[in-house]
């Protein structure tokens, strides 16, 4: 069929769910345009290792036109999605120079999710998240800034406030960064600063406003958790919640006031704020209902629902068998865009839609890592690990599922080296500041990202 008169499928979002769904329609007769405000696609689960100095950031990332690259079908636009019109049936973009308006014959959203302060706005403001490259970058600067600064104060009480890091959420995402923030300081930045601040005693400190860690995983490893990171010198400090956030302090529920200049807020997610551009009541964490198929759902769980509009991973909501959503996880959105694909395919074969069933193929569990040599796992939800096992195995899954063989290749390097060394290379500050003319006329923020996520190289094998 000529290019012109094909059906166009408009795809939003370029992570895991985004891109099977691209994959899964590439080689069929249609047009596909993948949108992204970024353009690379981010392996989210390593961001905290880019702001605690153990990672680069090219080698968490891959440039999407490297993964299109040989793909005659599919076409690429870095923006901002503004609207979706359902009943005109397009996507405004907005770009770095224009706006445009995007037609589409299907819609595809996979835009995941979003760091969840759950309204609570002064918190927001104060607070560092990890959703996102450039958050991982303006936190690593901070935390390297906060050491210089201790080591030029005379004023013990704040010094003690520049050199004390807290953790918000007791799930793997908080487990991980207190773990590498501790090791970041005791291996790194305590031997570093020793001349300048002999008295030195950084702390990092966990909260959870529940009374154990990482939810849903079984009671023995929830415990072996909390043994591994207090082993490390973390406080865990358990039920007590975070109610208000400043610039030098964090107080809790019980009101103890803790001086410190770093709040990490790794407490929860949301879907995208994509999702409420769709004009539908949505689901608890923001998420879109969707029908089996994965069609969008125009009412409260009932109704025709918006017919050539699909949403797939953290935005979606979809309940299984048991009547719990399917859970916010890489594999359930790469099943999920995948079955998108498959389901307009067979619309346009004039074939009946299947509805969504999760296999669970690349799922391989549960799995948290604390530190060096210490994690814990939920290996096929059946097989529980702790200990240098679970971090072996952890190491290997992160291996394997990272896009690019010299991504790979680089990041097997620097583990290699931190665990033989006890050092964290990537310890430089580095402030991108445009300039002026480009930057004005492009609209750009002084707060992008300094290092380059490209990677140039063959076509990724996924494709």
């Amino acid at each position: 069929m000529p290019a012109n008169q094909r059906p166009t499928v408009i795809v939003i979002g370029a992570g895991f769910g985004g891109l099977y769904a691209t994959k899964a329609l590439a080689k069929a007769d249609v047009n596909i345009l993948l949108i992204d405000r970024h353009n690379f696609h981010l392996f989210s689960p390593l961001v905290y290792q880019v702001a605690t100095s153990g990672l680069e950031a090219g080698e968490i990332a891959y440039p999407v036109r490297g993964i299109l690259r040989g793909q005659p079908n599919v076409r690429f636009l870095l923006g901002n999605v503004e609207a979706i019109d359902v009943t005109d049936k397009t996507v405004l973009v907005k770009t770095a120079t224009k706006t445009i308006r995007e037609p589409f014959d299907y819609l595809i959203i996979a835009a995941g999710s979003q760091t969840n302060f759950f309204g609570m706005d002064q918190i927001e403001r104060h607070a560092f998240d990890l959703k996102d490259l450039g958050d991982a970058i303006v936190l690593r600067n901070h935390l390297l800034k906060c050491f210089e600064n201790a080591a030029w104060t005379k004023d013990p009480a704040r010094q003690k406030a520049l050199t004390t890091m807290v953790v918000v959420g007791g799930g793997p995402t908080g487990l991980e960064m207190a773990g590498a923030l501790r090791e970041l300081y005791r291996y790194v930045l305590s031997k570093e600063y020793a001349t300048q601040i002999p008295e030195m005693k950084g702390q990092v400190i966990l909260v959870e406003m529940q009374d154990h860690l990482l939810a849903p995983y079984p009671p023995r490893l929830q415990q072996a958790a909390r043994r591994q990171l207090e082993a490390m010198g973390v406080e865990v400090v358990l039920g007590e919640r975070v109610v208000e956030i400043t610039e030098d302090s964090c107080r809790l529920s019980n009101g103890r006031t803790i001086p410190t200049y770093t709040v990490v807020w790794a407490a929860g997610v949301k879907a995208s704020s994509l999702a409420e551009k769709l004009g539908v009541p949505l689901k608890k964490s923001g998420r879109v209902p969707v029908r089996p198929t994965l069609q969008v759902l125009a009412g409260n769980g009932a109704g025709p629902g918006y017919d050539d509009i699909y949403v797939v991973g953290d935005m979606a909501y979809l309940e299984d068998k048991h009547g719990n959503p399917y859970p916010m996880l890489i594999p359930v959105a790469e099943e999920q865009g995948t079955h998108a694909a498959k389901n307009i395919l067979r619309r346009l074969e004039n074939k009946p839609q299947l509805p969504f069933t999760y296999t669970g193929l690349r799922d391989r569990g549960l799995m948290a890592t604390i530190g060096r040599s210490r994690a814990v796992g939920w290996i096929f939800y059946k097989i529980e690990l702790s200990g240098f096992i679970a971090w072996v195995a952890w190491l290997t899954l992160h291996l394997i599922t990272l896009m690019g063989f010299r991504n790979r290749l680089n990041v097997f390097i620097n583990w290699v080296w931190n665990y033989f060394t006890y050092d964290r290379a990537i310890r430089i500050i580095l402030e991108h500041q445009p300039h002026g003319a480009f930057a004005a006329s492009q609209n750009l923020s002084d707060t992008m990202p300094a290092e380059a996520c490209a990677d140039e190289e063959e076509l990724v094998k996924e494709f």
